[in-house]
């Protein structure tokens, strides 16, 4: 595998090394030792797949609320998209800011998203598929959403959305003073729990 580190603390985009013959190719998509050389978060303790029926297809910008910290690795395994990881991380250097990687089928490639990094994607293709690979395993109660198409993001979406979750849809707009007050009340509770 190759890593390519993203303007983003702690995140990634995991190429593959493709060893190829007249059969195609052979690559190994995920190690654990090489992403603990690496320094990233190296436990899977869940996967999950996404299918998209149509192009256009948000589904984002979702998050985990602390004690999570969950990590994922994001490859899209049929069609394309284009995908946003959005940090949310007060004392990070890129806070507020985004970042757009391209993932097909045809790249195979992944990206790594960081605890305390929200992630989405806009399908480019009909009939797309995501894996995820995550670090923490998946609390309902944990799980958020900030709006995807909120100004204080600026992210500009490739396509019209065609279809959009009701929870995505309804999320309210971005306020930064009360989002920090939640993290800093969710941080300070698990932090007294220990």
């Amino acid at each position: 595998m190759l890593f390519e580190r993203l303007d983003m603390s702690g995140a990634a985009l995991v190429r593959i090394d493709r060893r190829s013959d007249a059969r195609g190719f052979f690559a190994r998509t995920f190690c654990m030792r090489e992403f603990e050389a690496e320094g990233l978060p190296a436990a899977v303790v869940q996967a999950s797949i996404s299918y998209n029926e149509r192009s256009g297809t948000v589904r984002g910008l979702h998050f985990q609320w602390p004690p999570s910290r969950e990590a994922k690795l994001v490859r899209c395994v049929r069609g394309s998209l284009f995908d946003v990881l959005l940090d949310l991380r007060p004392a990070s250097a890129t806070y507020l800011e985004h970042r757009v990687v391209s993932l097909d089928d045809d790249n195979r490639d992944a990206v790594l998203i960081p605890p305390g990094v929200a992630h989405g994607f806009q399908t480019l293709a009909d009939h797309t598929e995501v894996l995820y690979q995550m670090s923490d395993f998946f609390a309902p109660d944990l799980g958020a959403t900030v709006r995807w198409d909120d100004p204080a993001f600026g992210i500009r979406w490739p396509l019209p959305v065609s279809e959009i979750s009701e929870r995505d849809a309804a999320c309210p707009p971005f306020h930064r003073r009360e989002f920090e007050a939640e993290l800093a009340r969710r941080a300070g509770a698990t932090a007294n729990a220990t």
